[in-house]
């Protein structure tokens, strides 16, 4: 084990020692970092180990990091010490394939971006306990800079061995879920290209509509949804200049390529495989390139009125309640309105009625919400325009989106996902029963 790598084991422990003796604002943040981290975690010790080790570069005093605070109170260290304490703030968890296998350490792909790292252990110990892994196997973990060429294990691991595409496409699924913020953290092009794409989706969305908000009975927004999908298909399909009037054996003989070079590319915008075959084996010469059909939930397409709601950063939300909210905070007196509260209650607790939503409730009816919510609440003294974002991240409602569903994924994911889809529908016995996943990746 080379110096650096022993060196930079001593500085962790001594940086991790720093924060958990810490007092005072220090302590408070860490407190209050970790009671957000664990609601969404498991709250085992490798959670909490992991939600330490993240601490110590995403956590804030007041406008510095744990980082930053290290080396100003330790003003003997080394510019070599502090340089590599600094690089530790491009440190990042992520789910990772290990590719090789090194006399010191491990050669990994992160399956969220498809980067690859070199990354060692930086204690004896450690390298002992994972010489076990072979390759195939996946870590999720965090790992940290230690020079221009390698990595380190920076907290714990979790091995989660060898998985199947239907498992690994699980098991991004619960990444994204759990750790949000760190999806794309190797890849500020890629995090950015996905943003960019929620805020396309919900101009397309305006465009389609004429408003950012819609209400209609189920069955029909159910119809609108999937007039949209196909339309923005169809110009997709435009912009890679396909002609959509034509059959995909016209568009593939014209081309020069073959069936299944045809089906990929329609496949790579979000065409069903299975739909994609029967257009392009369809003897009909009016068959054309479609989006196939996109239905909302059962719930929904059955509900009397469903509002859809389209913003640029929260993305795409569905409410089959927000139209029963509206006449709540319409009504002269709302506690007339059967099940009132009761609905409240629901929109402070679910984590499905975002901070977005409330904020666009607020506008529309600022006295009677908040008149409602000292009701609720029994807090008097709560003020709308001061109190609400406070109130929010009290029921556990972040401030700030999260990057939706909608958002675009790289290539890669959209292969994977759509390869394990394919592998489950194989093994699962035809018949009616038989249901498609509600949510997926997306292009």
């Amino acid at each position: 084990m080379d110096v650096i790598l022993e060196r930079s084991h001593q500085l962790k422990q001594a940086l991790v020692d720093f924060v958990l003796d810490a007092e005072g604002e220090l302590a408070q943040a860490l407190e209050t970092y970790a009671a957000a981290q664990l609601r969404r975690g498991s709250g085992d010790s490798t959670q909490q180990d992991l939600t330490i080790d993240s601490f110590l570069t995403a956590g804030k005093v007041g406008d510095k990091s744990p980082l930053e605070l290290f080396i100003e109170s330790h003003p003997d260290l080394e510019e070599s010490d502090r340089n590599l304490i600094n690089s530790w703030h491009h440190s990042f968890i992520g789910l990772f394939a290990i590719t090789n296998i090194l006399p010191d350490g491990f050669e990994l792909t992160n399956w969220l971006t498809d980067k690859h790292y070199i990354v060692k252990p930086n204690n004896t110990q450690t390298l002992q306990a994972i010489s076990r892994l072979k390759v195939g196997e996946i870590l999720l973990t965090r790992i940290s800079p230690v020079t221009d060429s390698y990595w380190m294990f920076s907290g714990p691991y979790t091995i989660m061995g060898k998985l199947g595409k239907p498992k690994l496409a699980v098991a991004i699924g619960n990444f994204k879920e759990n750790y949000k913020s760190n999806l794309y953290s190797d890849a500020p092009d890629l995090l950015e290209e996905a943003w960019q794409s929620v805020g396309e989706y919900h101009q397309q969305f305006v465009d389609f509509f004429g408003t950012d908000e819609i209400t209609l009975p189920g069955y029909q927004l159910n119809k609108k949804i999937a007039e949209f999908q196909e339309l923005i298909t169809e110009k997709r399909f435009a912009e890679a200049g396909i002609d959509t009037s034509k059959s995909l054996a016209e568009v593939a003989e014209a081309a020069g390529i073959g069936d299944d070079e045809i089906k990929a590319a329609a496949e790579e915008f979000g065409a069903d495989s299975n739909v994609v075959s029967q257009m392009f084996n369809s003897k009909s010469s009016n068959s054309k390139m479609v989006m196939p059909k996109v239905d909302l939930p059962a719930e929904l397409k059955k509900a009397e009125q469903v509002t859809a709601l389209s913003h640029p950063r929260w993305g795409q939300m569905f409410l089959p309640t927000y139209s029963k909210v509206q006449a709540i905070l319409s009504a002269e007196d709302w506690q007339s309105v059967q099940g009132a509260e009761k609905l409240v209650r629901y929109y402070l607790e679910d984590k499905s009625i975002n901070a977005f939503i409330w904020h666009r409730l607020a506008q529309q009816y600022p006295s009677k919400l908040e008149n409602v919510l000292q009701t609720v609440l029994q807090r008097p003294e709560f003020r709308l325009e001061s109190d609400l974002d406070a109130l929010l991240q009290e029921f556990n409602k972040p401030i700030e989106p999260e990057l939706p569903e909608i958002a675009s994924v790289p290539i890669h994911l959209h292969n994977l996902f759509q390869e394990a889809l394919g592998e489950v529908n194989k093994s699962k016995p035809k018949g009616k029963g038989q249901k498609k996943p509600a949510k997926g990746f997306q292009l």
